[in-house]
């Protein structure tokens, strides 16, 4: 016990339990929730998807994240040390290295979208973007943008130096105490930005399309989607909440601590609809539109509204927040295997990895430039990463993931751990079925309608 103590305190523990779930709150909270998610929900007939996607969070990604943090506060290591600890010398360990190596993709291209939601926070205070007569004259000069060069690789450096400056700090000195500020920054200026919206003329109409539920729309492609979005925005399948859960302290309740991540994490997706689609009906646009929704239409939405730039300001630094707090835990994932496996100390963890991680992504941020046209089956660099990420890495990896606690480790060796110091798991049979048999099949069914 000793031992273990003393290599805990080596590698740094959480300091307050607040602290944890802000952090873990602020991996799940990402670009998906605030760019991803509102798009989803207007292509999939609004009220209606966002009923099946709250079920979808409780009944898949719940289990799945107790999964990962139970794993993670038993071992106090990365995801390779991890399965390794549980179950050495076996084929299992692989999961941890799929969930280091989806850290280093994802990061290596989601620091390229940092980048784009730093710069936009640039040009909304310059007032670059004040004069936009509509969506299309918005997208252009998004193109423009993020086919030049320097100021991609510009941006997309100065992303990664301010997620290097915080995880250099550590757990407690860097992680928690940048999650504590930024976290509470990004409720706030969410509150703010939808009573915005709300006040605007014909916004009730948004309400209407984003709240009540039109079952006539959904079948079983929505439903899958609805199981694809609740599964990735909680940041699952990619070692970020394993890694999280490895600085807890023993005495940390693990059920209640979940609940709260997932609740947190669902409100602020919750909240970005109320903001988007008032927004979006009142200056009388579609709700359908695809990714671009953030970067080539709100910003010629912000236009049309009274106050339009301060809230065009507002609205990307919270973007590049949401960003910020992901890019950590990335960052932190490929950080802790060499700290943990390597024995490297911290400081030469996260520069060498940093530095890997940013030219590794620099065709990525040129994906849309000077290497537009280099593209493989239809599908340039960025595309490419993203896809093994996202397609193949994630969800894989989030199955048997599932697959190890119920099967292999056991359900009752992770209730015995999520049991030390709390009181009894009342829903450890629930949760025991849920991990078993729901959770690992509804991933696979996500994983398996990629391809048909």
């Amino acid at each position: 016990m000793a031992i273990r103590n003393n290599h805990q305190k080596s590698r740094g523990l959480w300091n307050t339990r607040f602290g944890f779930i802000l952090a873990a709150s602020g991996s799940a909270v990402g670009l998906g929730n605030i760019w991803k998610f509102p798009y989803i929900v207007g292509q999939n007939g609004g009220g209606a998807f966002v009923l099946i996607y709250i079920l979808c969070t409780i009944v898949v990604g719940l289990p799945i994240m107790l999964a990962e943090f139970t794993i993670g506060r038993k071992t106090s290591l990365n995801p390779v040390g991890a399965f390794q600890s549980l179950k050495p010398k076996s084929h299992w360990v692989k999961i941890g290295y799929m969930g280091v190596l989806a850290g280093f993709f994802i990061l290596s291209f989601y620091a390229v979208v940092g980048g784009w939601t730093l710069a936009y926070v640039v040009k909304a205070f310059t007032h670059t973007m004040s004069n936009f007569s509509s969506p299309k004259e918005a997208g252009q000069f998004f193109g423009s943008f993020i086919a030049n060069t320097w100021e991609v690789l510009f941006y997309h450096a100065l992303f990664m130096a301010i997620c290097v400056g915080i995880v250099l700090r550590g757990i407690h000195g860097g992680i928690e105490k940048a999650c504590k500020v930024l976290m509470p920054t990004l409720v706030i200026i969410l509150i703010f930005l939808m009573f915005r919206a709300l006040t605007l003329p014909g916004a009730m109409e948004g309400i209407e399309f984003y709240l009540k539920p039109d079952f006539s729309k959904i079948g079983p492609q929505t439903i899958l989607i609805a199981l694809g979005q609740a599964f990735f925005s909680l940041s699952l399948g990619m070692g970020c909440m394993l890694t999280y859960g490895s600085y807890l302290p023993e005495q940390e309740n693990l059920t209640s601590a979940t609940v709260y991540v997932v609740i947190f994490d669902t409100i602020i997706a919750l909240l970005v609809g109320m903001v988007i689609f008032p927004a979006v009906f009142a200056m009388g646009l579609e709700p359908t539109e695809g990714p671009s929704l953030v970067f080539s239409v709100l910003p010629a939405v912000f236009v049309g509204m009274p106050f339009g730039n301060l809230v065009s300001i507002v609205f990307f630094t919270l973007l590049a927040i949401a960003a910020i707090t992901s890019g950590i835990s990335l960052l932190e994932v490929v950080v802790a295997y060499f700290i943990d496996q390597r024995k490297w100390d911290r400081k030469k963890a996260v520069l060498v990895t940093s530095v890997t991680i940013f030219a590794f992504g620099v065709p990525s941020g040129l994906s849309f430039g000077v290497l537009s046209e280099a593209k493989l089956f239809d599908m340039n660099f960025f595309d490419h990463v993203d896809n093994i990420a996202s397609n193949y890495l994630l969800p894989l990896g989030g199955m048997l993931t599932a697959i190890f606690v119920g099967w292999v480790w056991g359900t009752k060796s992770a209730e015995e751990e999520i049991e030390k110091h709390e009181t009894k798991f009342h829903w450890g049979h629930v949760w025991g079925f849920l991990i078993r048999y729901i959770s690992p099949v509804a991933v696979f069914l996500v994983f398996f309608a990629k391809f048909v």
